[in-house]
């Protein structure tokens, strides 16, 4: 039977005497990363790295070399994947050499419609534009000087309005057309059709003027069908539909040729 001096020492009560003990004497005390002030009491500071970069030792056949020595070489920040043709730094007049270049070659299949009908897949709208200008120029010259500008202004915008809706017309009829190709393909066929005013300027002769106006009419209209022709291969029935458009749109220009 236990003594009671032992039982009481055993079970002894540790809240009896807690005001003698001291807490942050207790060996099972731990302390908190942070204190009351709000500073932490844990080195915050970074461990510096090594001066020295550690290797792996080599095996047998040393690809653990290997790969250190790759992983210590500088990538290469100078490679690029572009390879075409640079024509920033190009001269102004190597630029406008090639364009007209471009031109010409374009206006050339123009006259000879059964050759390389990719070329006017390039499309650009320097040739169209500079036609467009010249046509304009060459009828308001010959106009009364009253009705120049208005002349200048009526064939520009019929070239360009005239080939906008023939080509909004192929589409809603299911061509397959890209919209500035087309454009840029009635515009080079305007071609024909501003020999036909150069000549009609110095000539003033009508059964000159009306035979030179219905060929370069026929020329125009069936070149720009046979470069149109593959993206309207598909309309069948109604491929009809998006020729007349462009019948007309060549008719009522050279009409104006003549009339001038």
């Amino acid at each position: 039977m236990l003594s009671p001096s032992k039982h009481q020492e055993e079970y002894d009560n540790p809240f009896s005497n807690s005001a003698s003990i001291d807490p942050f004497q207790d060996a099972a005390y731990i302390e908190p990363d942070l204190d009351l002030t709000g500073q932490s009491t844990v080195n915050t500071q970074p461990a510096q790295a090594s001066p020295q970069p550690t290797t792996a030792p080599a095996g047998p056949t040393g690809s653990s070399t290997s790969t250190t020595r790759q992983s210590e070489q500088p990538l290469d920040t100078n490679i690029s994947a572009y390879s075409g043709q640079d024509t920033l730094d190009e001269p102004v007049t190597v630029t406008i050499s090639r364009d007209l270049k471009k031109v010409g070659n374009k206006l050339l299949q123009v006259l000879h419609p059964n050759g390389d009908r990719d070329v006017l897949r390039d499309w650009d709208l320097w040739g169209p534009l500079l036609l467009c200008l010249t046509l304009a120029i060459l009828l308001s010259i010959r106009a009364p000087d009253n009705q120049a500008v208005s002349i200048f202004t009526s064939v520009f915008v019929i070239v360009w309005l005239g080939a906008a809706v023939v080509t909004l017309n192929a589409k809603l009829l299911g061509g397959a057309v890209s919209f500035f190709q087309s454009v840029c393909v009635m515009g080079y066929c305007l071609f024909p059709i501003v020999v036909s005013a150069i000549v009609a300027t110095f000539v003033r002769l009508i059964w000159v003027r009306l035979p030179v106006s219905i060929v370069t009419f026929a020329w125009s209209t069936y070149a720009s069908i046979g470069f149109m022709s593959e993206s309207q291969i598909h309309l069948q029935n109604r491929r009809a539909l998006a020729v007349f458009p462009l019948f007309l749109f060549y008719f009522v220009i050279a009409w104006l040729v003549l009339l001038s």
